[in-house]
Parts: C-alpha cells; sequence; structure tokens
C-alpha cells in the first residue's frame, strides 16, 4: 500500500515536473545549499544555542573574577599569590539546548533556623559595591552566599538554596551551570515564541575556597540575549556573511556555466547542424570540464563516422546500381528478342539467349550473396572472449593449398602467441587471399608469420602477375575488380577486411619484389 502510494506520487511528480535548465538547476542547487546555514541557524537554534553558550561563557569569566575577589578580602585569607605563568584551568561552556534540561524557576530559599557564617556577611559587605557595578555593566543577578548555602542579607538572610542542583555541587568544589525557567518573563517582540531560550535564564554556581575549605558559592544569573535582538545586533555581520554567500554563488554559478551549460548548449547547436549537414563538431572550450570535452570528442569522432558511413552507403548504392545494370539489361534484352522473335528465331538461337539470361541471372545471384556476406561483415561485432590460433589454421589451410599450388613455403613458429582473432576470420582471410592467388596465376605462395608485444604480423604473398600501380589504392573498395569477365565481383577484399576490422585486425597490401603481398596484423589476446 505504501509503496503504491510512493509510486502515484511520483508518476503525479513526473507529469507536473517542469522542464529547467542545466544552469537553473545549478543554480537552484547552489542556492539552497547556500541557504542550508541560514535555515539551519534560525530552524536547528544553532545562532540561538551560540547566543545562549555566549552567555554562559560571560558568566564564567564574572564569576571567576568576582569569586577570585571575594578570596582576596575574606576575612583570615592568606595573601594572594600570582599562579604559574602556565597555569591555566579554562572552563568551556557546557550546556546545550538540545540536550541540558529546563528546570523550573528558582524557588524560594527554604529556612534552617540558623543565622549566616559572620565571616561571609563581612565579606560581603566588602564585595556588595564591586558586584552592584558589575551588575550595572553585565545585567547580571549576582549574589553570594556561606559554605552552607544561607543568603548572607536582606528578607531571606539565613535562609538557604543548599537544595539546589548547583548549589550543592559547588558546595561540593565544582562550578555548575544550569537553565531555569524565567517566571517574569513577557514577549517584547512579535515572533518571539519561536525562540526556545527566550523564557529561561542561565544560572551559574561558583565555589569560593579559602584554605582549600568551601566558604561561601558565588550564584550569578541571566537571560541570555534574545534570538531577534541577537541578529538584529550582528546585522551586520549576517548582511556580509549572506553577501559573501551570494558573491561566491555567482562566481560558482558563472564557473558551472562556463564548465557545463554553456558547452553543453554549443554542443547541442553543433549537433543539429551536423544532422543538418551544415557543419562538424567544433573543438571544445578550453573552460569546459574533462567530461564535457570527452563528449565533444564522441560527438565528433560519432559524426565523423556518420559521414564515412554516409560516403560509403552512396557509393555503395551508386556501385550497386552499376554492377546490377549489366546483368540486368542483358537479362531485358534477351526477353525482348524471345518475345519478338519467338516464331522466327532457331532453336540454336532460342538456346543461347536462354544461356545468356541464366548465366546474367546467375551472376545476380552471386552478387546478392556476396553482398549479404559484406552485410554481415561490416555490421560484425568483435567476441571480447575470441582466441585464435594462427599455427594450427595456415597448417589446416597448408593441407588443402597444395592441391592447387605447385609450392606452399610456410614460416610459422612454434611459440606463435594466441591472437584476439576467431579461428573462423583467420580461415576466412587466408582462404580468399589463397583463393585469390589462384585465380590470378600463382604456382607458389608463402606464409610467415612473426610475432611482437602487441601482436602478430601474418604475411601472405605469391609469385602471380602482381596488380597494377593504378589499381592498388582501390583494391579493398567494393565491387572493384579485374577479373568482371572470369566472374569476380570485388567483394572478396572488403569482406575480410570488415571481418579483420571487427577484431581489431587490419589487412594492408604490401611491397613484393614479385607477385602480390598482404599483410595481416592481428592483435594479441591479453
Amino acid at each position: 500500500m505504501f509503496g503504491r502510494m510512493i509510486r502515484v506520487l511520483k508518476e503525479r511528480v513526473k507529469r507536473h515536473w517542469p522542464r529547467l535548465r542545466l544552469r537553473t538547476i545549478l543554480f537552484a542547487t547552489l542556492f539552497l545549499v547556500a541557504a542550508l546555514p541560514g535555515i539551519g541557524a534560525v530552524f536547528l537554534r544553532v545562532y540561538e544555542n551560540t547566543l545562549v553558550r555566549q552567555t554562559e561563557a560571560e558568566l564564567v569569566a564574572q564569576g571567576a573574577a568576582l569569586a577570585a575577589t571575594a578570596q582576596a578580602i575574606w576575612p583570615g585569607a592568606p595573601p594572594m599569590t600570582m599562579p604559574a605563568r602556565d597555569a591555566f584551568h579554562p572552563e568551556p561552556p557546557t550546556i546545550d539546548l538540545s540536550e541540558t534540561p529546563i528546570l523550573p524557576e528558582r524557588p524560594a530559599p527554604v529556612a534552617t533556623g540558623t543565622a549566616p557564617s559572620p565571616d561571609a556577611v563581612a565579606a560581603y559587605a566588602k564585595l556588595r559595591p564591586i558586584s552592584a557595578r558589575t551588575r550595572q555593566t553585565t545585567l547580571a543577578a549576582i549574589m553570594l552566599l556561606d559554605g552552607q548555602g544561607r543568603v548572607l542579607t536582606g528578607p531571606d538572610a539565613g535562609r538557604s538554596y543548599a537544595a539546589l542542583p548547583e548549589i550543592r555541587a559547588a558546595l561540593a568544589g565544582h562550578p555548575e551551570t544550569v537553565l531555569r525557567r524565567n517566571g517574569a518573563y513577557h514577549a517584547v517582540y512579535r515572533f518571539e515564541w519561536l525562540s526556545r531560550a527566550a523564557a529561561i535564564r542561565v544560572h551559574y554556581a561558583r565555589p569560593v575556597i579559602v584554605n582549600g575549605k568551601v566558604v561561601g558559592v558565588m550564584l550569578l544569573s541571566r537571560s541570555a540575549r534574545a534570538l531577534f535582538k541577537g541578529l538584529y545586533e550582528d546585522r551586520g555581520k549576517i548582511a556580509l556573511g549572506v553577501l559573501t554567500i551570494f558573491a561566491i554563488l555567482v562566481v560558482l554559478s558563472g564557473v558551472l556555466s562556463r564548465g557545463i551549460s554553456r558547452p553543453i548548449e554549443a554542443l547541442a547547436r553543433a549537433t543539429r547542424s551536423v544532422a543538418a549537414g551544415r557543419g562538424n563538431v567544433p573543438e571544445a572550450p578550453p573552460t569546459a570540464a574533462v567530461e564535457i570535452q570527452a563528449l565533444y570528442a564522441d560527438f565528433a569522432a560519432m559524426a565523423a563516422a556518420i559521414e564515412r558511413r554516409s560516403h560509403y552507403l552512396r557509393d555503395m548504392a551508386h556501385a550497386v546500381s552499376h554492377e546490377f545494370k549489366t546483368p540486368l539489361a542483358g537479362i531485358r534484352g534477351a526477353i525482348e528478342l524471345l518475345q519478338d522473335h519467338d516464331a522466327t528465331m532457331a532453336p540454336e538461337e532460342r538456346r543461347r539467349f536462354l544461356a545468356n539470361a541464366d548465366a546474367d541471372a546467375q551472376r545476380l545471384s552471386l552478387l546478392v550473396t556476396r553482398l549479404l556476406d559484406l552485410a554481415r561483415a561490416d555490421m560484425a561485432e568483435g567476441m571480447e572472449d575470441a582466441t585464435g590460433n594462427v599455427a594450427a589454421v595456415v597448417a589446416r589451410l597448408a593441407g588443402s593449398a597444395r592441391d592447387h599450388f605447385a609450392s606452399v613455403d610456410l614460416d610459422i613458429p612454434d611459440t606463435l602467441p594466441i591472437v584476439a582473432v576467431p579461428d573462423a576470420t583467420l580461415e576466412a582471410a587466408l582462404s580468399t587471399l589463397l583463393d585469390n592467388s589462384r585465380k590470378a596465376g600463382a604456382t607458389a605462395v608463402k606464409i610467415t608469420a612473426r610475432a611482437d608485444k602487441d601482436a602478430v604480423t601474418l604475411c601472405v604473398s605469391d609469385n602471380g602477375p602482381g596488380i597494377a600501380a593504378g589499381d592498388r589504392a582501390r583494391i579493398f573498395e567494393p565491387f572493384f575488380t579485374t577479373r568482371r569477365n572470369s566472374g569476380g565481383t570485388g567483394l572478396g577484399l572488403p569482406i575480410i577486411a570488415s571481418l579483420l576490422h571487427a577484431s581489431g585486425a587490419t589487412i594492408a597490401l604490401t611491397e613484393a619484389a614479385q607477385g602480390t603481398a598482404f599483410e595481416l596484423r592481428l592483435p594479441l589476446r591479453d
């Protein structure tokens, strides 16, 4: 059920998803990333938590100063000495709005029936003006308790705060910070309800230690700086940060536009031009990303391959029409003669015309068959795991070749490596070359093989009449043949060239002192 709802929702989103430009997607992504710190500051209260921790740090600093002052003026306290230069004991903030519990408002002190410590009262009399002036600046509530947690002066004198957790920790000699609700709070800003820290106060208790004994507790409390007030007071810094982020965003958008968006748009325009036959794929812009530059190269290679294939198809169509025209004309002529002169034509003449038509039909059938072979060869794909044993194929074909040649000379090392060309392709290529040599009138052939680190080079040569200089450049063109009258189709060499190319191999006509020589370069099997 839930999965079906997800699929329906995804389909609905797909139907209504707008078509967006790449630069729009990039800008939106960067904008969202840039906005995340602001979202975290407001909704995750990161900034507000910082304000509360800042308040705690300020209370810690005030408490340390006032506690040290109380220790110095405490009755009977020994003179204070300078600490060691490297004796540092920092007190980092410990509260966290997301983890620290918020305690109820501080309750009234509990009656004890005993008077506060006289020494604490005397020390507070000296400390009171100092704490009052401190409060004028810091706005913190400051109170000194004696060693039992009792209030020293005022209507609550003698009453105790010893039961409070922060006072218990301080009486044990450990400073403690807690968060308590502020009963006197009332909203000042319209949206202050969004702030968790608006209605709380930070309470900090620090022990006053004289002669190694806790003789009093310095208790300070203050409301944390309001979130929106803090934002207003830091508006300059926040605005500078926002402007800096937007400036970086603009720069990044420009970089991404030049590196991705613009090159892709230029490639799209070039592709449309190539499709319309009006141009080529340009060079990739130097500012484009490496992947985009590779895409340009791939498109250029694809366009060149399409252009070559287009020329190939056009030339093939022209050659096919030319090759088919002659036998079709002969068949049609024979049919017209038979139709026009069948009654007066001698039986011998009728048989001759029918034989000519049959020969032309056989040639058409052979051409169609060879064209199918060429098409299969052109569309053939090399097999990744193809293997071929050159020595075995050559040995097998040499046996049958000796029935047609006076001499078959082999120079094949026993340690030839395995090649990445199938045995069937090797056999087809060698059979075609040997058959061409036989039809050209050669009486001797020689097959040699040599291996290097990349390939096996196979050479097939004969002692025939050779190929004329003017024809050497055209022998791999479809339908080019010097034996048309004897039934040659001109498709044998193109077929084996395509088959070898599909396996990563090549075939080329090489120079020979006598006859004809072909060189096949066969890649090794990894």
